[in-house]
């Protein structure tokens, strides 16, 4: 069952797909991250790639990744790409996968792909409000990435926000269901995990 998680950055994406997981046992979920399939910079310079725009969905690599979901949908193995925010390039590992009875892929841009969303069992959307999703990305950047308040919400006008309106909150459309308020929708959640239990039976 291929399940796609979408959602805009600091909505809860991540907190929902863990509290999938922990409804299943070990072994039986598979997550494929849409950043893991940033296309590769290394060809060009430095100084250019701190201007790439990953907000945008010509920042990902979208056959690779359409193709490597219908690969675990057919029952094969992927070497899932390891993707570096350091150097904007592609590393040479790479990260074997193999088919699970659950695969969530998770990311901000995921139903943006037409290819994509078709190969996907379930479309769901993790929404919050833009004032929720703001604190946490501020958050997040301060105390995780080593950025200032200033340049989180500075970048959050240039390019989160504008990217978010453009891109991300019109896919909404394509969901099967729409999860407010994120990891905190326990019922919601609970749902969720009990009609993907139904459907494995099936």
């Amino acid at each position: 069952m291929i399940i796609g998680i979408a959602g805009g950055t600091g909505s809860g994406k991540t907190t929902v797909v863990s509290k999938i997981i922990e409804h299943f046992p070990a072994g039986e979920v598979a997550v494929i991250p849409q950043d893991s399939y940033y296309c590769d910079s290394s060809h060009i310079p430095m100084e250019q790639r701190k201007n790439i725009n990953f907000d945008h969905p010509d920042a990902i690599e979208w056959d690779l990744l359409t193709r490597h979901i219908k690969d675990l949908k057919a029952g094969k193995e992927i070497h899932q790409p390891i993707y570096s925010y350091i150097t904007c390039t592609r590393q040479t590992e790479t990260i074997l996968v193999k088919p699970r009875k659950v695969i969530i892929v998770e990311g901000i841009l995921i139903l943006t792909q037409p290819a994509l969303r078709e190969v996907m069992d379930l479309k769901i959307f993790v929404d919050a409000d833009p004032d929720d999703r703001l604190i946490r990305v501020v958050r997040r950047d301060v105390l995780e990435r080593g950025r200032t308040a200033e340049m989180v919400l500075d970048r959050y006008e240039r390019v989160l926000k504008p990217m978010h309106l453009e891109f991300i909150e019109p896919t909404k459309r394509y969901a099967d269901i729409i999860v407010p308020q994120g990891g905190n929708n326990t019922p919601a959640i609970d749902m969720l995990t009990h009609f993907i239990r139904t459907k494995l039976a099936e």
